[in-house]
């Protein structure tokens, strides 16, 4: 199919999924826009809840397999919009709208990539594409339900906004729910076992925690203490202070690692994982996909924020058209040049990568 065809009919999609509220949990019109594409283009294809997904026509088991996966939930528009977030206004260049940069942009970049793909036997690959549900939430309706009835899948390419650059790794999470015990008193009396008191030496342990283990691609494991909260009047000692740690992980490090160590050594009286299911992830940067790109120019490196990579068990790469910085912002945007290069580049990395 002509490239310039597919960048027109995927910018009128984009309008069309910026016009539908798509918030997380909440994607099932989204959706059927998706599966309308599909049928448009007679592609056979599947849907489980709101995640719709398809294989190229010459998809053979014996082949290795490459994932294309973004997603088309949306976080709620902030109080600082001065735009409609659901109009889809086209202005100097600029596509407006709820989504569109994340990850609408990256979204139907992939899907007309796969498109162009779909009816190609000369691969040696097999392409599944994969619009999935509740990123923005880490849910558990979207990507994670979908790989146990996928094919197995060896390698993926997950759609966000990265400027077209490879983030060839990503920073796992875990969060932490800690608590540090004292004796409750009345204030008026002694107490040598003040909650509160002893919570500053825990926060100065906290504070200097290195992890030895730095990423050449993520650096330092960052640990950092979010949230404290204690007492409820002002004539109380309370009984314990609760705390919230956040640990953005590198790729030296599991979760469970990370776990383990804060539960042997941490000076609190319990801390506990909130989930170890958001790992950190990678891809050999000898890659074919990786050399590919670093052919066509693009650059590599480490990505500090989370993505749908965090679910997924094989080497995965985080690419895509638009500006990280732009998510989730006020009068969120994408140039319409960067969809339409985005859709160019996609191509033309899997043109060298997977032949």
């Amino acid at each position: 199919m002509d490239i310039k065809e597919l960048q027109q009919e995927a910018l009128q999609l984009l309008q069309h999924l910026i016009q539908t509220p798509s918030f997380s949990g909440e994607e099932d019109q989204t959706a059927q826009l998706l599966e309308e594409w599909f049928v448009k283009h007679k592609i056979p294809h599947k849907r489980h809840l709101n995640n719709v997904w398809a294989t190229n026509k010459a998809f053979e088991e014996a082949k290795p397999t490459l994932l294309l996966n973004s997603h088309h939930d949306t976080v709620k528009p902030n109080a600082a919009y001065t735009n409609d977030p659901f109009k889809a206004e086209i202005r100097d260049g600029k596509l407006f709208g709820l989504g569109s940069n994340d990850a609408g942009g990256c979204l139907v970049s992939l899907l007309a990539t796969f498109t162009y793909f779909y009816d190609r036997e000369d691969l040696n690959y097999n392409i599944i594409f994969a619009g999935t549900a509740e990123e923005e939430t880490n849910g558990k309706n979207g990507i994670s339900c979908m790989l146990p009835i996928m094919p197995k899948v060896d390698v993926a390419i997950v759609g966000e906004p990265t400027l077209m650059d490879l983030a060839v790794a990503e920073k796992g999470l875990v969060v932490f729910d800690a608590v540090v015990k004292g004796t409750p008193s009345h204030a008026a009396h002694p107490n040598n076992d003040n909650a509160i008191y002893k919570t500053a030496e825990v926060l100065k342990w906290f504070e200097a925690i290195k992890f030895p283990e730095v990423s050449k691609q993520l650096g330092e494991v960052k640990l950092t203490v979010t949230q404290i909260n204690a007492g409820t009047q002002h004539n109380v000692v309370p009984a314990k202070v609760d705390l919230v740690i956040d640990v953005r992980v590198n790729d030296c490090y599991s979760n469970e690692q990370i776990s383990d160590f804060l539960k042997e050594n941490a000076p609190v009286d319990h801390i506990v994982p909130r989930s170890l299911r958001l790992n950190s992830s990678n891809i050999p940067l000898d890659h074919d996909l990786v050399k590919a790109g670093l052919d066509l120019g693009m650059k590599t490196y480490g990505s500090p924020t989370l993505s749908d990579q965090a679910m997924l068990k094989c080497s995965s790469l985080k690419l895509g058209p638009g500006d990280s910085t732009r998510s989730h912002s006020a009068d969120e945007f994408i140039y319409v040049n960067e969809v339409e290069e985005g859709i160019e580049k996609y191509i033309a990395l899997l043109e060298k990568a997977l032949r």
